[in-house]
C-alpha cells in the first residue's frame, strides 16, 4: 500500500475506468450535446439515432469516441491516481485522529487537488470532442486532425478555453456528499463524487451485519458499483444544469429559459449515474485483481471501538 507500485496500479486502473466507460456512452453523450445546443433538432434519444445512422451510418452514432477515449484515459489515471495520493498525503498531514474525523473533509481536498491536474490533461482532448459533436457534418474527422486545427486556426491557448468552465464542472461534482442532517441546498453546493461514493460505501458496510474483509469480491464489487450509481446520480444534476459564467446564464434563459437549464437531463441521469457506478466497479476489480483492497469501508470495523 502507497508505495511507488500501489498508485501505478492506481493509475491504471483509473485509466480502464474512465477510458472505457466514457467511449462506451459517447452515443448518449453526442445526442445530449446536440440537444443542449438546438432543443428542437430531434424529439427524443432514439430519434436521434435513427437521424444520424441515416444520414452518417454506425460511425456517425460514435462522433467523438477518439478524443473522448484519449481524453478519459488521461483524465480518469490522474483523476483516481491523484486521488489516491492526495487522500493520503492530507491524512498523514492531519495526523490519524484528525483524519479520521475530518475524513469527509480529506476526501474534497484529495479529489479536488486530483481533478485540478487531471483536466489539464483532458481539456485539449474534450474541447475537440465538443467541436465534433456539436457541428453536422463534424467539423473534423479524428482526434489528431481536430487538435492540429485548433493549434492552427487559435494556437495552444485555443485548446484550453474550456478550461476554466471545466474545472467549474469537474471539480465540483467530483465530491458530492451525501445530506446528513445539512441543509440539500448546502449539499448541492458542495456536489462531489469522491466523498460521496466513500460516504455511500461507509453506510452500505455499516448496515451490512459482517465486516467488510468477510465479504468476497462479489460483494464488495457491487458495493462498490451502488455507491458510483448513486453519486453519478447526484452529479448528473449538476453536470447538466451548470452554467459557467454569468454571461451564459443570461443567454440560457434569454434564448431557451429556465427549462433550457435541464434538457438532456434524463439522459444524463443514465449515462452519469451507470458511467460512474461502471468506473468504481472497473477500478476496484482492477484493484482486486492486483492484489489491493477495493476502495472505501466502515469508518470503524465492527467489534472495534
Amino acid at each position: 500500500m502507497y508505495s511507488p507500485k500501489f498508485y501505478a496500479a492506481c493509475t491504471m486502473g483509473g485509466i480502464l475506468a474512465c477510458g472505457l466507460t466514457h467511449t462506451a456512452v459517447t452515443p448518449l453523450d453526442l445526442v445530449k450535446c446536440r440537444r443542449q445546443v438546438d432543443p428542437k433538432l430531434y424529439r427524443s434519444n432514439i430519434q436521434a439515432w435513427r437521424t444520424i445512422s441515416s444520414a452518417e451510418g454506425i460511425r456517425g452514432i460514435f462522433t467523438g469516441w477518439s478524443p473522448t477515449f484519449f481524453g478519459y484515459c488521461a483524465q480518469g489515471g490522474l483523476k483516481y491516481g491523484g486521488y489516491e495520493f492526495f487522500k493520503k498525503f492530507y491524512s498523514d498531514l492531519a495526523g490519524p485522529e484528525k483524519a479520521a474525523r475530518y475524513r469527509t473533509a480529506i476526501y474534497l481536498a484529495g479529489s479536488a487537488s486530483a481533478e485540478f491536474i487531471a483536466d489539464v490533461a483532458l481539456c485539449p482532448l474534450e474541447s475537440v470532442k465538443v467541436r465534433m459533436q456539436t457541428t453536422i457534418p463534424p467539423e473534423f474527422k479524428g482526434t489528431t486532425e481536430g487538435l492540429r486545427s485548433v493549434v492552427a486556426k487559435e494556437g495552444f491557448r485555443g485548446l484550453y478555453k474550456g478550461l476554466y468552465p471545466l474545472w467549474g464542472r469537474q471539480i465540483p461534482c467530483e465530491f458530492l456528499p451525501i445530506p446528513g442532517g445539512q441543509d440539500v441546498d448546502d449539499a448541492i453546493d458542495t456536489m462531489m463524487k469522491f466523498a460521496s461514493f466513500e460516504t455511500v460505501v461507509e453506510m452500505i458496510y455499516n448496515y451490512l451485519p459482517k465486516s467488510k474483509d468477510q465479504y468476497g469480491s462479489g460483494v464488495q464489487t457491487t458495493v462498490s458499483f451502488a455507491g458510483g450509481y448513486i453519486a453519478g446520480i447526484l452529479c448528473a444534476i449538476v453536470i447538466t444544469s451548470h452554467p459557467s459564467s454569468a454571461f451564459l446564464v443570461r443567454r440560457i434563459y434569454g434564448e431557451i429559459g429556465f427549462g433550457g437549464l435541464w434538457n438532456g437531463l434524463p439522459v444524463r441521469i443514465v449515462m452519469i449515474g451507470t458511467l460512474t457506478g461502471l468506473q468504481w466497479l472497473l477500478y476496484d476489480s482492477f484493484k482486486l485483481f492486483v492484489g489491493l483492497p477495493t476502495t472505501g469501508g466502515p469508518a470503524l470495523e465492527k467489534g472495534k471501538k
